[in-house]
């Protein structure tokens, strides 16, 4: 089915309508399905978002979700604690791993996230407190018609993105960190007329 950006929520074979980027392949249906722009409050969630989401720089999500339990090993159980104390030869055991993608800065930068993270967490006690206040713990909810009205970033992407960089996270530009409030439900996005949009909003 082609993923033209001027659809709304094409029905797939189960005749419910969703928004058309993920009807490529049963994993990205999944995931869509069940979790994409769910509210999420849970910091180790949020972290392992955070942590793929930069890993996804310059490629799909198709590409993630297919090595997410690979990252899952690799990365010790998305725990910022333990990733942080990641050592030079961690990074290189990592680098040789085909279960994620293999890329220096990329890996370095989980590094540095996670370390990021904790002494964030240490000022405002979790991640949720710090992610929710930008939005005054309340969902954005949008009502795009069609894909193309979608954007890759917004205002608030754009303060998100700033802070996080001015406390020491990289690969968290603002299209990336726009793409992290989707997935997390911090904005909705699911289009209208795709099923999940009003289960989201509920």
């Amino acid at each position: 089915m082609s993923l033209d950006p001027t659809a709304g929520a094409p029905l797939a074979d189960d005749g419910l309508a969703r928004c058309a980027w993920c009807l490529g392949t049963g994993l990205e249906r999944h995931y869509h399905d069940t979790e994409w722009g769910v509210p999420s409050h849970d910091d180790r969630h949020l972290f392992e978002k955070l942590l793929l989401d930069g890993a996804q720089a310059g490629l799909s999500w198709l590409t993630i979700l297919r090595k997410r339990e690979g990252y899952r090993g690799a990365f010790a159980d998305f725990d910022p604690g333990r990733i942080a104390r990641f050592t030079d030869a961690d990074q290189a055991r990592l680098l040789a791993d085909p279960g994620i993608v293999r890329n220096r800065l990329k890996v370095a930068s989980a590094v540095r996230n996670a370390r990021a993270w904790l002494a964030l967490v240490e000022e405002r006690g979790a991640f949720a407190d710090y992610l929710w206040d930008w939005v005054d713990g309340r969902p954005v909810q949008n009502r795009w018609r069609v894909m193309g009205e979608i954007p890759v970033s917004t205002p608030l992407s754009d303060r998100v993105s700033e802070d996080l960089k001015r406390r020491g996270f990289n690969f968290v530009g603002t299209t990336i960190v726009y793409a992290y409030l989707q997935a997390v439900g911090v904005v909705n996005d699911h289009v209208v007329a795709c099923h999940r949009h009003q289960q989201v909003q509920a």
